[in-house]
């Protein structure tokens, strides 16, 4: 199984991708990304998975079980922090737009079914995590302790400012740690104007295993998706130039949403040095206001 999908390997019709636990080859998290033109709108059915309905550039209005969401959106993924929405199992939703909107859909199969839910941007804490060079972004959108509206699905961004390392010291969610999750990476890549992705632009991605069973180092460009099934998964590295945005999606059995996670004991002593370095005056990149200059 390529655990590397790059943009266009798993795009059908007006999805720019479309990722299922079955053509992932595990249980639970998905991933579509949908493309809808001016004027344009989508109806489909969310059946045994939960979902958000979170803009990526441009915003929508999503309608589910009599409910009506008004998404404001943004221009760009680095540009700001969104409001979303969540939609439950068993619904049928529609989105509509007025102006374009390129939507991401972080999915997980599930058990039980919610009600519809709005989130507001104002309400998404910004976190600016590491030192140094090791500096980023994360937007907790989606992860327990903020958002305890989902049975299985947690989801988060990152913003790594040009140069720097995420995901870093490299760490793992599997059955050798206190939970086991399905964790999917899909990438955006701005552009020399730092705020407009685009294909010119490229970062890098590690996934290894102890035993050298995984053992990828790859160049990730914007719009690839990277699977973790298990094993270690850092640093990602965005290049000189090219700021490095990712949405992560987990999901796993349970009992409890968790994002715990181990570090590879060879790099963990890294976090004791970041109290001595100072952070990345670029980050926070974004707020719900907008660019942080």
């Amino acid at each position: 199984m390529s655990l590397h999908r790059p943009l266009g390997t798993l795009s059908r019709g007006e999805n720019a991708v479309e990722l299922t636990p079955d053509t992932a080859g595990w249980q639970r998290a998905g991933l579509r990304v949908l493309l809808l033109h001016p004027g344009g709108s989508v109806e489909f059915d969310t059946g045994d998975h939960e979902a958000f309905v979170l803009p990526l550039s441009g915003g929508c209005v999503v309608e589910v079980d009599g409910e009506r969401f008004e998404l404001e959106g943004r221009d760009s993924v680095f540009s700001r922090v969104s409001d979303f929405a969540y939609v439950p199992r068993d619904a049928r939703v529609r989105l509509s737009t007025k102006d374009g909107v390129e939507v991401a859909l972080p999915t997980a199969r599930c058990e039980r079914r919610l009600a519809p839910k709005y989130g507001p941007a104002e309400n998404v804490p910004v976190e600016v995590r590491g030192a140094g060079s090791a500096t980023r972004q994360v937007t907790n959108f989606g992860v327990p302790g903020v958002w305890d509206h989902a049975d299985r699905l947690m989801a988060c961004e990152l913003i790594t400012p040009d140069g720097n390392w995420s995901s870093y010291p490299p760490h793992k969610h599997d059955h050798t740690c206190e939970v086991a999750n399905e964790e999917i990476y899909y990438f955006r890549i701005a552009g020399r104007d730092k705020v407009t992705p685009s294909r010119e632009g490229f970062g890098f991605h590690r996934t290894y295993t102890d035993n050298g069973d995984v053992d990828e180092n790859v160049t990730v460009r914007d719009g690839d998706v990277f699977l973790i099934p298990r094993g270690y998964h850092g640093p990602c590295v965005a290049a000189p130039g090219y700021p490095m945005y990712y949405l992560n999606v987990l999901a796993g059995p349970g009992p409890q949403r968790s994002m715990a996670f181990c570090d590879d004991p060879a790099h963990t002593w890294i976090r004791d040095t970041w109290p001595k370095q100072r952070l990345d005056p670029r980050c926070p990149v974004t707020t719900a206001e907008g660019r942080v200059e």
